[in-house]
C-alpha cells in the first residue's frame, strides 16, 4: 500500500498494515502538504500580512502574534482589505502538488475560522463579539466560510486528499467561549466547509489545541476526520480514548507542553505506547507525528528522536502481528 492509501485506510478504520506517520525527513512522511502560495490565511512572525495585520514574534520562534488589528472597530467592517483568494498566482504551485506528493497523501489549507477572526479583531474585542455583536461577526465569519468553499471546489481540481483546518480553541481546561455560543456561530461554519470538501471526496482535518473535547462530539456529527491534537495530558489520555477512539482519529505527538518538553527520552517513549494504546484501534484511528516547531516548544533533539523512534517500532510490530 502507499503511504496515501494507508493515511485512507486509518481514517476510516479499515485495519492498515501499519502506522500512517508524519515526521522529520530522515524518519520519513505518509504526508506532502501544499496550498495556495502565498497563503491568504499565512502567520508571520514579523510584518504586515494580507489583511492588515500587524505581527511580531520572539526570536526563538518562526511564529509571531498579532500586535496591531485592523478592525478595531465594526464601523471598518466595509474598508476592511480582503485577499483575493482566487488570484491566479496562489494557484501555480498546486499544479504541481499532486505530482511531487506521488504516493503520499496531499493535504491543503483554508483560512482559519476563529483564529482569522481574531487576528482582525483582536481577542478580548471578539470574545465581546460573541455576545455583543454577534449578528456582525456571522457575517465576516460567513463570508470566510463562502471564501474556503470556493478554495475547496479549486483544490478538488487538483487532486488534494484532505483539507486542514487551523483554529486553537482551548485554554488549558475549558473552550475559550462557551459551547452553546461556539454551536450556535461557528459550527455552522465548519459544516458547510466540511460538507464542501466531503462532496469533492475530501477529508477534513482540523489543528486545535486546548481543552477542546466540549465540541469534539459536534465536529465528528458534522464530519470532521481528524484531529490534529499537539496536547492531551490537559484532558487526559484515557478520558479521551474512553470518548472518542473508534469515532475520530488523533494525528498527534507527544504532548508538546509536558512530557515531550520536560520528561526524559523513556518518559517520551512511555506515552509513545499509551498513545498508542488509548487512541487508537485494532482497525486505525490514530496517526503519529513531529511537532513541526521544536525549537519554540522547548523539545530537544533527544526527546524528538525517542518519540519518532518508538513512533516507528510501533508500527513494525503492528505490521509484524498481521502477517
Amino acid at each position: 500500500m502507499t503511504g496515501r492509501e494507508i493515511v485512507r485506510a486509518t481514517l476510516y478504520f479499515e485495519d492498515p498494515p501499519r502506522y500512517a506517520y508524519s515526521f522529520p525527513d530522515e524518519y520519513g512522511s505518509d504526508f506532502y502538504g501544499s496550498g495556495m502560495d502565498p497563503s491568504p490565511d499565512a502567520r508571520r512572525s514579523n510584518g504586515t500580512d494580507e489583511w492588515g495585520c500587524r505581527w511580531a514574534s520572539l526570536a526563538n520562534t518562526f511564529l509571531g502574534e498579532v500586535y496591531d488589528h485592523p478592525l478595531k472597530s465594526w464601523d471598518d467592517l466595509s474598508s476592511l482589505v480582503i485577499p483575493d483568494f482566487m488570484r491566479e498566482d496562489r494557484w501555480e504551485r498546486m499544479k504541481y502538488a499532486r505530482a511531487e506528493a506521488g504516493g503520499r497523501y496531499l493535504t491543503a489549507d483554508v483560512c482559519s475560522m476563529y483564529e482569522r477572526l481574531h487576528f482582525l479583531r483582536g481577542l478580548e474585542n471578539l470574545l465581546c463579539d460573541v455576545v455583543l455583536e454577534r449578528e456582525r461577526l456571522t457575517q465576516l465569519l460567513n463570508l470566510i466560510a463562502d471564501y474556503n468553499v470556493a478554495a475547496i471546489e479549486r483544490y478538488a481540481a487538483y487532486g488534494v486528499d484532505a483539507i486542514f483546518f487551523c483554529d486553537d480553541w482551548g485554554l488549558q481546561d475549558r473552550l475559550m467561549i462557551d459551547p452553546e455560543a461556539w454551536r450556535e456561530i461557528w459550527k455552522p461554519a465548519y459544516k458547510k466547509a466540511f460538507g464542501a470538501a466531503h462532496a469533492y471526496g475530501m477529508d477534513c482535518f482540523l489543528h486545535s489545541c486546548g481543552y477542546i473535547t466540549d465540541i469534539l462530539d459536534d465536529l465528528i456529527e458534522i464530519g470532521l476526520n481528524a484531529i490534529h491534537m499537539d496536547q492531551q495530558e490537559n484532558m487526559g489520555l484515557a478520558a479521551l480514548g474512553e470518548r472518542f477512539a473508534g469515532r475520530l482519529t488523533f494525528y498527534s505527538c507527544v504532548d508538546i507542553q509536558q512530557t515531550m518538553a520536560r520528561g526524559s527520552a523513556d518518559d517520551v517513549r512511555a506515552y509513545a505506547r499509551e498513545m498508542g494504546r488509548l487512541l487508537g484501534t485494532k482497525k486505525g484511528g490514530f496517526i503519529p507525528r513531529w511537532y513541526t516547531d521544536p525549537a519554540g516548544a522547548g523539545h530537544s533533539r533527544e526527546n524528538i528522536d525517542a518519540m519518532c523512534d518508538e513512533f516507528l517500532k510501533m508500527s513494525a510490530e503492528r505490521e509484524n502481528t498481521r502477517r
